[in-house]
């Protein structure tokens, strides 16, 4: 039976269109993906992340274990400071992608809602070192707060001054005297934040996020605007772009494993062979140069030759085009490369450097 958030009575309150996604009864849309995704890109924005996984490392070999289990450097951060990761296999397949949060007294992992429990089971398989883990994802409500009003939003709620509060950093403070995590970072490619809290709260949490965004035009978003945002941005979906059956190296998530960190890790081995003989594949970016929208599991072709598959494939609401994320064969990767991608219609696209979307908020 899939679980509800914490905000689920806000979200039936508000017409919105509920699916069930990783095991939760969720939003997928309220008035309509693309003015949900317009409303991000332009003003401010609010999602129910509250079905994403969260495990505490606990101890005083945190810093040493989380080290060990994700692919960045952890003993690098500094306090509050948050880091995006992954955690692989020992043959580098990749268990997940996460946030690394480093707070006073515990090391929190943000974990895809999918694998939340497959997360916590690997890291408990590979405990070592003295460390106390503890699933605590069913006590907390979540919401994101996105979009370029984002800040004016949240100072209203916040006794300090937010814009000292940089990208990639987290506060334990309070919001109307209720105790919350703060962080500022997102999936939008947009300025934001999210609220980690005690679920009890949930309901005033909401009401004092849309209240103080009411002069803002702040609307709550569902999951088809977080996808459409995320894959202008061209992050990646666990799931999608990224498994088990896939290594950081050609995902082209190398900038966050750190070989060279004292602290070993599960899967180094393994990338360090792959490394020296080299990729065959890499994930890229493509977009459509007529008509058409790629979509998952179709597959690329060049010319009459078979050369890879879509990973990740929508309209783009911020381009008005069709946008995708495939892997391909080696070397026809290289940016400027026509494409044909092929299911029952023929959509010509163009190999891309970097987002889709160029022009967002972050700080």
């Amino acid at each position: 039976m899939p679980k509800k958030t914490p905000f689920y009575n806000k979200h039936l309150a508000n017409n919105a269109r509920i699916v069930e996604f990783a095991h939760f009864y969720m939003p997928i849309q309220y008035e309509g993906i693309i003015p949900e995704h317009l409303t991000v890109r332009q003003g401010v924005g609010v999602f129910d992340v509250s079905h994403m996984g969260e495990i505490e490392i606990r101890g005083k070999d945190r810093l040493k274990f989380a080290d060990y289990i994700t692919t960045n450097n952890v003993a690098e951060l500094v306090l509050n400071q948050v880091q995006y990761s992954t955690m692989l296999y020992p043959d580098a397949g990749i268990v997940d992608d996460l946030l690394v949060y480093n707070l006073k007294d515990r090391i929190l992992l943000v974990v895809n809602a999918a694998n939340t429990d497959k997360d916590y089971q690997w890291i408990l398989k590979n405990k070592r070192f003295e460390v106390e883990i503890e699933n605590i994802s069913d006590e907390i409500g979540q919401l994101a707060v996105q979009g370029p009003k984002s800040e004016m939003v949240m100072q209203k709620l916040c006794s300090f001054n937010l814009s000292e509060l940089k990208y990639y950093r987290a506060i334990e403070t309070e919001i109307k005297k209720i105790p919350v995590l703060l962080s500022r970072t997102g999936y939008t490619g947009e300025d934001g934040f999210e609220i980690y809290a005690d679920k009890r709260y949930a309901d005033d949490i909401w009401d004092m996020v849309f209240e103080a965004g009411g002069e803002f035009g702040i609307k709550p978003v569902g999951l088809g605007a977080r996808d459409t945002l995320r894959l202008e941005m061209r992050y990646c979906l666990y799931g999608n772009d990224i498994d088990k059956t896939t290594n950081p190296l050609e995902a082209g998530l190398g900038w966050i494993v750190k070989l060279k960190k004292e602290q070993d890790f599960i899967g180094k081995e393994e990338l360090l062979k792959i490394k020296q003989t080299g990729i065959r594949r890499k994930l890229i970016g493509f977009e459509a140069t007529g008509k058409g929208i790629p979509r998952p599991h179709q597959k690329l072709y060049l010319q009459n030759k078979e050369v890879g598959s879509v990973t990740s494939g929508t309209f783009a609401p911020s381009l008005k085009k069709g946008i995708g994320m495939g892997y391909i064969d080696l070397p026809y990767n290289e940016v400027g490369r026509r494409l044909q991608v092929l299911n029952r219609q023929s959509i010509e696209v163009e190999v891309i450097k970097g987002p889709f979307y160029k022009y967002g908020s972050h700080k």
